[in-house]
């Protein structure tokens, strides 16, 4: 599947005789280039999930080419998402969205619900605490947005990949592996522990084909990421209908002083790194992965 859609060239490469051993290593601008690529993946992913479809984005995905490449990713949509006119279509997959994620009775894509049964428990604190550590603070949208939303979780694996992209065109392979290892940080603690599951889950209750597919895809490309990274991790989400609800746990010390200024001078100093002085907005542009040092 990825190498469709990322356009992976098998190229010219020579054949291994026996007792031969094949190291290929790709070069930083090819490396670089994957890097977007896989980016671009995460963030289609991203604007499927996030919230319900616009009009500009479905359009974009219904274009001639975009179905060629999502068809030889192994994508069947059926008439309900291919032939259906533009205004009932995006009138079915709002509706659709609103039974299936957001409303009482269906899946939220949200590994807190997906693990613990309820929102902003420990996988939305541990999120945005690695968004800050990294330079990043998610900006409000017209709707409120979890940290642990799968959306707000691939765009922002999307912008690390980006950004390893530019180190490596800037000559900086140190910084490229650092944010490789936080990459599979990331998809060790959060993304690989419900999103293959979540997505089987999606793709047997999704009643439109567009959000069936696209589960399928986003199953897909999990598993070749895990892969492709090396990784071994538990699927805790199993494709669960139902999620039996953790003991809520409080931690609160009343002697401890409520505010905002209360941020450590190592956290401050990380957070100012030359770096991570670059503004990332959100794919569809309603919630932001927003730097901290930026006035806007």
């Amino acid at each position: 599947m990825l190498k469709t859609v990322l356009k992976i060239e098998d190229g010219d490469a020579e054949e291994v005789g026996a007792g031969e051993t094949a190291a290929v290593l790709a070069s930083p601008a090819e490396t670089a280039a994957d890097c977007r690529s896989r980016a671009g993946v995460y963030r289609l992913l991203s604007g499927v999930f996030v919230e319900e479809p616009t009009g500009e984005f479905i359009e974009a995905l219904r274009t001639p080419a975009v179905l060629a490449e999502l068809a030889e990713a192994g994508l069947r949509f059926d008439a309900d998402f291919l032939t259906t006119p533009q205004d009932m279509l995006l009138e079915a997959l709002a509706i659709e969205y609103t039974t299936q994620f957001a409303a009482s009775g269906g899946f939220p894509p949200v590994e807190s619900v997906r693990l613990t049964g309820r929102y902003k428990q420990q996988p939305n604190f541990d999120t945005m605490q690695t968004y800050k550590r990294l330079g990043f603070v998610l900006q409000p949208g017209r709707f409120e947005v979890f940290a642990d939303q799968l959306g707000i979780e691939l765009m922002f694996v999307a912008e690390l990949l980006e950004r390893g992209a530019t180190a490596l065109e800037q000559g900086d392979a140190v910084t490229h592996r650092r944010l490789e290892k936080e990459i599979k940080r990331f998809w060790t603690q959060h993304l690989g522990r419900w999103v293959r599951g979540y997505s089987r889950l999606i793709e047997r209750t999704a009643e439109h084909s567009f959000y069936r597919e696209m589960a399928r895809f986003l199953g897909g490309f999990a598993a070749e990421e895990i892969e492709a990274m090396s990784l071994r991790i538990e699927d805790t989400d199993q494709a669960r209908l139902e999620v039996p609800k953790d003991e809520i746990r409080v931690e609160f010390n009343p002697n401890e002083p409520v505010c905002n200024g209360c941020m450590t001078d190592a956290l401050s100093t990380t957070l100012s790194a030359p770096d991570n002085v670059r503004r990332l907005e959100e794919m569809r542009g309603l919630n932001k992965l927003h730097d901290l040092r930026d006035p806007g």
